[in-house]
């Protein structure tokens, strides 16, 4: 081509872009056939170039933006509607969370007065899920922008179109409200309700949250808003069904669960535990004050003399005692360090092993810890009572600790301080395990609902050694430190009282266990001194209503 024919060309675009300025700013699409720098050219398709509007957004595009989206909303076409925002990628997906997860099966959506470029419509969402229907009705907002690639009016997109209680990150889903609420009874059939049994509250919850979908209940449908890992946020939007309880059966007994109660109220931090030592199961559980920290079931603390139960049955296992035989207990005893002495400093001169336990002589086990191993008290803890395995009684609880240790720490665990931890529950199973002569791991709903496999002890008591034990515990329900407590109690009898220290505490935990025919039970009375004195009379009390 010759110069005079380029120059030609190129003016007269020139002029068509000069003659158009005052129309309003023009997009060209194209490219240039011989290579050259053209910032603007003629359209693709050889058609007239497509003007790009800007400015503010007069009433009628704002009215357009906002009927167009609502439209297409309306009638179910969601990719049209997606795309009538400025964000139809983020658009499309809320619109299509709300049909398929919050249910919405129709919409009708009608735009009301618009106040500059914010648009507030009524809208009418049709939920149906499954049987069930219902109608949402709410009043949401939208901003109407002009789009910056087209010039068109469009919804500006945010969460809250879709509803104005939704922020980033959220959804609305219609489903099922969690797990079915229960209805707890007794182990006859009574109900154990939370205004009747406050103590029992935060159990039942728990027994709702594990067990509700293993009733004939039912959870209810609502549509709520959801965060992105389905936790509700905000009030339930509609409420299509209303959750039906499903009866869950414990093993508590209502009339050992009043009892305990009774027997704990107006006593500081009190807690006591009842259960059946025939089959482990849980027959009353109560704390002081009724709500709160549930101590019975999951407190950790030094269960003081009433572990020398246990250090008793290893002890007697071991050769190294016996009910009749002669056995020290000086007023003092070293071991690791430590220089150890009885309350009172009291001491038994010539007294068997019997005399010592039925006493809560502390050096009578001190001296002992010389023929021991580090980890004799742990395994016969674990081996025969069951202490420290992995319990599945249906609700959290903490099972008990009899850690490995050595020297004067290894002496303290004999006599139930150092690091052994223990808690009403617990304690109750250890006077459980003597009296019925196995360990049987305590529970609170039947193992057969949920198919849990409860803990087994790798081994049982010798018979001989419990025979004995039972005689010891006997001895001190009757002429012991348990006697204040225990006395003309009927039945099958035993018992032992426990003072735990604690660093800058003025007085003792004061701790009692004890079994009357097929019931045993285990209190604790934080800082509150002798166990005999303090809860000694919640655990008789407790086992004159369940033994």
């Amino acid at each position: 081509m010759r110069d005079s024919q380029k120059m030609a060309v190129i003016g007269g675009v020139a002029a068509a872009v000069v003659g158009l300025t005052g129309a309003g700013v023009w997009a060209f699409v194209g490219n240039d056939d011989e290579g050259g720098d053209t910032k603007g050219s003629v359209a693709a398709d050889g058609k007239a170039p497509r003007e790009v509007k800007t400015g503010p957004l007069s009433a009628s595009e704002v009215r357009s933006g906002a009927k167009e989206f609502l439209g297409a909303w309306k009638s179910g076409d969601l990719k049209k509607a997606a795309d009538r925002t400025d964000d139809s990628e983020a658009a499309a997906k809320a619109l299509a969370d709300f049909r398929s997860k919050g249910h919405a099966a129709s919409v009708d959506a009608t735009p009301q007065a618009a106040k500059g470029e914010d648009v507030p419509f009524a809208l009418t969402a049709r939920i149906s899920y499954g049987k069930q229907k219902a109608v949402l009705n709410y009043g949401s907002s939208l901003h109407v922008v002009r789009d910056k690639s087209s010039g068109e009016p469009v919804v500006e997109w945010k969460p809250s179109v879709l509803h104005p209680q939704l922020k980033k990150g959220q959804s609305i889903r219609t489903d099922k409200a969690g797990t079915p609420p229960v209805r707890a009874v007794d182990r006859n059939g009574s109900p154990l309700s939370k205004d009747e049994h406050p103590t029992l509250g935060d159990v039942i919850d728990d027994l709702g949250r594990r067990y509700g979908d293993k009733t004939e209940g039912s959870a209810g449908l609502q549509t709520r808003i959801v965060d992105a890992k389905g936790k509700t946020q905000g009030p339930v939007l509609k409420q299509l069904s209303r959750p039906k309880p499903g009866e869950l059966k414990t093993t508590i007994d209502a009339k050992a669960q009043s009892a305990a109660e009774d027997a704990v109220k107006g006593k500081a931090k009190a807690s006591v535990v009842a259960v059946k030592p025939s089959t482990g199961e849980i027959l009353a559980v109560a704390n002081s004050p009724a709500t709160g920290f549930n101590s019975a079931l999951r407190g950790s603390l030094a269960p003081g003399s009433t572990m020398k139960i246990v250090t008793s049955a290893m002890l007697l296992d071991k050769g190294l005692a016996s009910p009749g035989r002669a056995h020290p207990c000086p007023k003092y005893a070293s071991y690791g360090g430590w220089k150890f002495q009885n309350l009172d400093k009291f001491d038994i001169k010539g007294g068997t092993f019997s005399q010592s336990f039925a006493r809560s002589c502390n050096t009578a086990f001190i001296t002992q810890a010389k023929k021991l191993k580090d980890d004799d008290l742990t395994k016969e803890a674990r081996d025969v009572f069951g202490i420290g395995l992995n319990w599945k009684t249906g609700t959290g609880t903490f099972d008990g600790s009899v850690p490995v240790q050595s020297d004067a720490q290894m002496a303290s665990s004999l006599i139930g301080q150092g690091g052994v931890r223990m808690n009403p529950l617990t304690m109750a199973s250890v006077s459980a395990t003597v009296k019925d002569g196995s360990f049987k791991q305590p529970y609170i709903v039947s193992p057969s609902l949920d198919k849990r496999t409860l803990a087994k002890a790798p081994r049982t008591m010798k018979p001989q050694v419990n025979k004995d034990l039972k005689g010891l515990m006997r001895t001190t329900a009757t002429s012991g430190t348990a006697a204040g407590a225990l006395r003309g109690l009927s039945g099958d009898v035993g018992g032992k009282t426990g003072s735990a220290e604690v660093d800058n505490q003025k007085k003792p935990n004061a701790w009692f266990t004890a079994y009357r025919n097929d019931a045993a039970a285990a209190a604790v009375v934080p800082a509150s001194g002798h166990g005999g004195d303090n809860a000694g009379p919640i655990v008789r009390k407790v086992l004159e209503a369940a033994g």
